[in-house]
């Protein structure tokens, strides 16, 4: 006997939403299980059932809007901590891109439930990206996600010599945080004192700590792209929208 799960669940595993949107769309009669609108928050269903929903939750999630930041130090990802500003306070008219060829008009109503998919640390600088649409959220910070996200690492070795090419091996895979063996990463050098990461997950200052590991000290991080989408030259402290040709 198949198991009954959650509507909500149901919708965020078929890719239809987040589960927070499929709430909304449920409480607004949007949704059907086999052709029959349901309304009851809660609802579960069966695997093999058919789920669809109305044309206005699509209209709905088409404007939601994906922002991209190029993060300074000293803000936050998140919600404000210990003084610190978040970096939502930077998405104003005057610090858009003048080069941002988006045709969307800035409102505050954009900064409603727009969340960051994915976390920056305080003195790291570079691509942030903060979403209304929980699709993207689910792609780029769900349990199951595998998108890259590239580094750029100023780094400086706290012992005489150079880094061991045996470390630079440990750094692309044998390293543990938390009790964990770390993903295989991609970990080469950019120049004499910068590495180039590629990693597939993020833990909480990750970067930093396996740097710590092997002796080298983090003198600057900066993120370069997530999936395919780049930093490129945006400018610090500055934001633009997604285009609709681009995806994570």
């Amino acid at each position: 006997m198949t198991e009954l799960v959650r509507l909500s669940k149901r919708m965020s595993e078929l890719g239809l939403c987040s589960r927070r949107e499929a709430d909304e769309w449920i409480a607004r009669g949007w949704v059907r299980v086999d052709g029959k609108v349901i309304s009851e928050l809660g609802s579960k269903v069966l695997p093999h059932q058919q789920v669809t929903v109305e044309r206005q939750a699509a209209a709905e999630q088409s404007k939601r809007v994906t922002v991209l930041i190029n993060k300074p130090v000293g803000f936050v990802s998140g919600q404000a901590e210990d003084g610190y500003t978040p970096a939502i306070a930077l998405i104003k008219p005057e610090n858009r891109w003048a080069e941002d060829d988006v045709d969307t008009q800035f409102h505050p109503t954009q900064l409603r439930s727009l969340v960051p998919a994915g976390r920056l640390d305080i003195d790291s600088v570079g691509l942030l990206v903060l979403t209304q649409d929980g699709r993207i959220a689910k792609h780029l910070i769900g349990e199951a996600t595998v998108v890259e996200k590239e580094y750029l690492v100023r780094v400086q070795y706290s012992k005489p010599g150079r880094l061991p090419d045996a470390d630079l091996r440990r750094l692309n895979h044998g390293l543990t945080l938390d009790g964990k063996k770390l993903l295989p990463a991609k970990v080469t050098w950019q120049n004499e004192d910068q590495l180039n990461f590629i990693l597939r997950e993020g833990k909480k200052r990750q970067i930093r700590r396996m740097c710590d590991m092997v002796g080298l000290q983090v003198l600057g991080l900066k993120r370069v792209r997530i999936g395919k989408v780049k930093l490129g030259k945006l400018p610090e402290g500055q934001w633009r929208y997604l285009r609709e040709d681009e995806q994570f």
